[in-house]
């Protein structure tokens, strides 16, 4: 992970390496989301660290597919491997990639859980996150200016 302070790069790539990736993290965070399409594609909460919209780049494009999973968002994998990799809003203000893509962990920081409402109660973590529910979350994100 390179860059200033708060923002920095991040690069990645899928299990099979078809797909490569790089853009700039908002923070060296991670958020896990609990909702339940969360837990059907990555069989628990599904991690990402959240990107600047419009600093996502993709080598290995084509062997990206995506799935239309709401009116709100998208989800990327790759074709060939099936690795969960991005998740990006419809709208184009919010970009994420799957923090267990990333090539560098060692400075990222567990800091938010969203959709606790339908976390299972089979798991949970130790660590000392914000926690919200999905009201709470479309809430702090209602605000946010469209990127288009």
């Amino acid at each position: 992970m390179t860059g200033m302070a708060s923002h920095v790069t991040v690069t990645g790539h899928c299990l099979c390496g078809a797909v490569r990736f790089s853009g700039r993290a908002v923070e060296p965070a991670v958020v896990a989301c609990h909702c339940t399409m969360c837990q059907r594609q990555a069989t628990g909460p599904f991690m990402v660290v959240d990107c600047l919209p419009g600093t996502l780049t993709i080598d290995g494009e084509p062997n990206v597919t995506y799935y239309k999973s709401s009116d709100l968002a998208r989800r990327g994998f790759c074709k060939l491997c099936g690795s969960a990799l991005f998740w990006r809003s419809t709208d184009g203000r919010f970009e994420a990639v799957s923090a267990g893509a990333l090539d560098d962990k060692s400075g990222l920081r567990l800091v938010r859980e969203v959709f606790i409402d339908e976390k299972p109660a089979y798991y949970g973590f130790a660590n000392d996150t914000k926690r919200m529910t999905g009201a709470e979350y479309f809430a702090s994100i209602a605000s946010v200016p469209r990127s288009d």
